[in-house]
């Protein structure tokens, strides 16, 4: 390695390791606020926080490694065309193309750990994220319910607490639980305690909570519409009153949102492909086994009206049909096998929409787990391919420092993460193959990382010369508008 790559290999680790710091600082900041009511208020010990935080903050390697490659190959290379230090390399016969040499093996170096990071530092922190999160509410059954706020559990039942003590809050004071009827029906039955105990076993899944001396509401709905207006209500008070709270939908309300948190992000990538065979496996017995069942409840609706499904009337070849099917039939009959056929197909259509449902759902869950194996090789290759558009484009545009490569990063990084986003979401839906969908920005970017590449390597700048498709344009343009001007008159006088 000679001294010129060791100084262009410096400042570009240099200027990475300080934007990967500040970068990845700020993505897990904003990380936080998705479990701020989780930390905040619950009384958790630093250490329980730190590890949190610790458990979370690898799901932010994948986001935050390329945008500090790109914003790092931008202001170093725009650092050194700006200060002609290209220029001094050039006349030195050091191309740029000779220059990114060794940042490219640096960069494929940051892939593979990229790759490892997301296939199995990833799926191991989230599910120590998971484990803690369950294991602090079992420990910490308070931590599930904030004090002087309303927090849910499951989609029908909040509870609110005025106050919280004794080891670990389990002792509660003032306790209040609205009650729905479906998740968007209103509130049906409140719970008014004085007091509060919350116990848990870390064998089981479930929290139990014991209110004392309070007043049960529950709304009565009256079968006379006319009596409803008077909204009758049946009230009862209790010495001791039992709750059981399952764990899983509190932590399902955690989950509320986050999409970062998923079962196929916990599998690195052999268990995922195991996990998708099983899966398609499972998907192509339920097409054979649904098909199977719609001839079987055919002919079962059929026997019940006992008509037979075959051969119920014998029409010879040489018949030729020209009414209605219907009409084959005695005269006693075609009621019988109109009301066959109708349920017939009433039944088949309802079956069918069930069928439908349940087979676009895990048809979706396959995806979702195509898109995870997809995504672990993408982190690797939006590394390469953010350095390939950061470092010709900083040499062409000459500028570094903090201003428009700041710009640049961010208009290309929103423009990955958005197509990515999006793309993702249309192959979950089956709208886009998983593949497709999960690289969708990288199949829109790698085009521009190889114009910026051959330019920048060629001296040519950014201006794209165009004249080959503008000037026949022009030619085309001026030969109509000739061709269109009147004929002028010309007369010529004899002398």
């Amino acid at each position: 390695m000679k001294i010129i790559d060791k100084y262009l290999l410096k400042s570009f680790l240099i200027t990475f390791a300080t934007v990967f710091v500040i970068l990845f600082f700020i993505f897990v900041l904003q990380s936080i606020w998705l479990f701020i009511a989780e930390l905040a208020g619950k009384d958790l010990d630093f250490m329980t926080i730190l590890k949190f935080i610790s458990f979370y903050s690898p799901i932010m390697v994948p986001l935050v490694l390329p945008l500090s490659i790109l914003l790092a190959s931008i202001m170093t290379f725009g650092s050194f065309a700006e200060n002609y230090e290209f220029a001094a390399m050039k006349s030195g016969g050091i191309s740029l193309e000779r220059a990114m040499r060794y940042l490219i093996v640096c960069t494929v170096l940051f892939s593979g750990i990229a790759f490892l990071f997301a296939n199995s530092i990833i799926p191991e922190a989230q599910f120590r994220f998971i484990n803690l999160r369950k294991t602090i509410v079992q420990t910490k059954p308070a931590m599930a319910i904030g004090e002087g706020q309303f927090s849910k559990i499951g989609t029908t039942t909040s509870i609110y607490v005025e106050k919280k003590s004794g080891e670990n809050g389990s002792f509660l004071e003032g306790v209040t639980m609205h009650m729905k009827k479906g998740e968007f029906g209103s509130v049906t039955t409140v719970i008014k305690a004085k007091k509060g105990v919350l116990k848990s076993d870390e064998s089981t899944n479930l929290l139990q909570l014991d209110l004392f001396d309070g007043n049960y509401y529950e709304d009565i709905q009256p079968k006379k519409f006319e009596e409803r207006d008077k909204l009758p209500f049946a009230k009862s008070s209790f010495k001791k009153y039992t709750v059981t709270i399952d764990l899983a939908k509190l932590n399902a309300n955690a989950n509320e949102g986050n999409d970062l948190i998923n079962t196929y992000n916990m599998l690195n990538m052999s268990e995922l492909k195991y996990t998708i065979d099983s899966l398609q496996t499972t998907f192509n017995k339920d097409v054979t086994a649904y098909s199977d069942n719609l001839d079987k409840s055919a002919e079962s609706l059929a026997m019940v009206y006992n008509v037979p499904v075959s051969s119920s009337v014998v029409v010879p070849k040489t018949t030729k049909l020209t009414g209605d099917l219907v009409d084959l039939f005695p005269t006693d009959k075609k009621t019988l096998v109109l009301d066959v056929a109708k349920n017939n197909i009433n039944n088949t259509i309802f079956t069918l929409d069930g069928y439908k449902t349940d087979l676009e759902f895990k048809q979706n869950n396959i995806n979702d787990h195509w898109i995870g194996y997809y995504d672990k090789i993408l982190i690797a290759y939006s590394c390469l391919l953010m350095f390939f558009i950061g470092a010709p484009l900083g040499a062409i545009i000459r500028k570094g420092g903090l201003g428009l490569p700041i710009v640049f990063a961010v208009l290309i990084f929103i423009t990955f993460n958005f197509a990515n986003t999006f793309g993702k979401k249309l192959a979950g839906q089956d709208a886009l193959h998983p593949f497709i969908g999960t690289a969708a920005g990288a199949l829109i970017l790698t085009p521009f990382a190889i114009l910026f590449t051959y330019r920048a390597t060629n001296d040519m700048g950014l201006t794209i010369d165009l004249d080959w498709l503008i000037v026949p344009i022009k030619k085309l343009l001026t030969k109509r508008n000739t061709n269109s001007l009147p004929s002028e008159n010309i007369t010529t006088n004899e002398s």
